[in-house]
């Protein structure tokens, strides 16, 4: 039985980091969610190594994704901010 889904948890979020887009350095901490300061597109790659593309998020969504990391390629969102 796979274990709790920490992006579903009742629990806020314990901290939080400025994210830094990057096609090759992947997070220290991996967040429960991302959230989005400056409108845009978001391309990010999953825990499962899956590269995916938000289009059109506005500003102040949160994205409820667990993300190695949010690369800088076709990323034209700003002010992210990931929560742990």
């Amino acid at each position: 039985m796979p274990g709790p889904n920490p992006v579903n948890s009742p629990n806020p979020g314990e901290g939080a980091f400025a994210i830094v887009p990057s096609d090759t350095v992947n997070f220290d901490v991996k967040p429960r969610a991302i959230y989005v300061g400056g409108a845009g597109n978001i391309t990010l790659l999953t825990l499962n190594n899956e590269v995916v593309l938000f289009t059109a998020v506005p500003v102040g969504a949160i994205l409820p994704v667990r993300a190695a990391r949010v690369n800088a390629t076709a990323t034209t969102a700003t002010l992210m901010v990931g929560i742990y």
